[in-house]
């Protein structure tokens, strides 16, 4: 069974396959896709997560607040059923 990523950038409909060996979340993967370094990304999210360890709500809220000031939204994990 494999996966398949849609999401809107920018206004702008998009699909890519994804792998869990290959990206860390589907939020790495659609912002690999579209060029954009996470390095400090991913440093304000460790910090989120340290600060939130039994707050899964704060960091999930957090991830999707800024893929959105970045211009993401509908991501939605699409599973292709292969027969």
């Amino acid at each position: 069974m494999a996966f398949t990523i849609t999401y809107r950038y920018r206004k702008q409909l998009k699909s890519i396959g994804y792998a869990n060996d290959k990206h860390h979340s589907i939020y790495d993967a659609i912002a690999r896709a579209e060029g954009i370094d996470m390095v400090r990304y991913q440093a304000m999210e460790d910090q989120v997560a340290n600060v939130s360890r039994r707050d899964r709500k704060m960091l999930k809220e957090f991830r999707e607040n800024y893929f959105r000031e970045l211009g993401f939204s509908d991501i939605a994990i699409v599973r292709d059923e292969q027969e």
